[in-house]
């Protein structure tokens, strides 16, 4: 499923293209997302924390969950998992991280959970995905979205203990490393450390996966195809005890790179080159297509 029209799905890719050839390869190339002042990210990330452990926010979380398993169910019907002796042999909590190309990409990793009998999988998301509206709006609130924020108190006195709750009780939590979205970009992109931060800081382990984007023969919108999704999980990663949260976070995020590396030239069978093409946007028929 490809949200938003032709046009508007070429200017990200354009967006995209741009943005590859200059090297910029965690830069926002989404149009039209929502802006927050500092004021309205606040108001969002404080109504968050009071209200995540009442009654009605659990009623509304349990209903955007059923949601968004009916989504789930229905996006990844041809879904393949590959690689689950990859996991942990223990089934303690752990960080999720994967290649982020589209809205509906956690479905994928919330399919992969679901198929192990965990009921859920709590997703990291920027807080300006908090302030969309409509059905959209409702799952970004309550199913089971946690928010960043460049606010250092509510990650030190808030993110932080969420993230270390959840994972003491055994449950996954997806971290997006590459930070922002790229509409159905093939290549795995340079990560960011916060992920493997929190893992070293809270010994917890990394599960490395990547999802492989195949294109069908199915015309999707205008000027794409369906694409169908095989999810691979590469490796887990642990901390190691006796070196440093910054040490850790270095050789983790530098390791899960090579695994996402070596996994995308596995999988397309090219060496991992940012010059862009238009087959790096799975499904897209290409600027000379019909």
């Amino acid at each position: 499923m490809i949200l938003g029209t032709r046009k508007d799905r070429e200017e990200v890719i354009a967006n995209i293209e741009r943005a590859a050839n200059g090297g910029e390869l965690n830069v926002k190339v989404e149009t039209g997302d929502p802006v927050l002042t500092p004021e309205q990210s606040s108001e969002i990330i404080d109504n968050y924390v009071k209200k995540r452990g009442t009654a009605g926010f659990r009623t509304k979380s349990f209903v955007a969950r059923q949601l968004a398993n009916v989504f789930t169910k229905s996006i990844n019907e041809d879904t393949q998992i590959i690689g689950l002796e990859n996991m942990p042999q223990t089934t303690r909590g752990a960080i999720i991280t994967s290649n982020h190309f589209s809205p509906l990409d956690n479905t994928v990793v919330r399919h992969f959970v679901r198929s192990l009998g965990k009921k859920r999988i709590n997703i990291v998301s920027q807080d300006t995905n908090f302030a969309m509206q409509g059905a959209v709006g409702f799952l970004m609130n309550y199913a089971d979205i946690i928010p960043i924020a460049n606010n250092h108190r509510y990650l030190e006195h808030d993110f932080v203990p969420i993230l270390s709750e959840l994972l003491e009780n055994n449950e996954y939590v997806l971290i997006y490393p590459e930070q922002e979205m790229w509409f159905n970009y093939r290549k795995p992109r340079p990560l960011k450390r916060g992920a493997y931060c929190y893992a070293a800081k809270l010994n917890v382990p990394v599960v490395s996966c990547f999802v492989e984007m195949r294109d069908l023969d199915e015309v999707d919108t205008d000027g794409f195809y369906k694409v169908k999704y095989v999810f691979h999980i590469l490796e887990t990663l642990y901390p190691d005890p006796t070196k440093s949260v910054k040490e850790n976070s270095l050789e983790m995020s530098r390791r899960d790179f090579e695994l996402k590396k070596q996994a995308y030239e596995r999988v397309y069978g090219k060496k991992l080159d940012y010059t862009f093409e238009d087959s790096d946007i799975a499904g897209w028929v290409g600027r000379n297509g019909a």
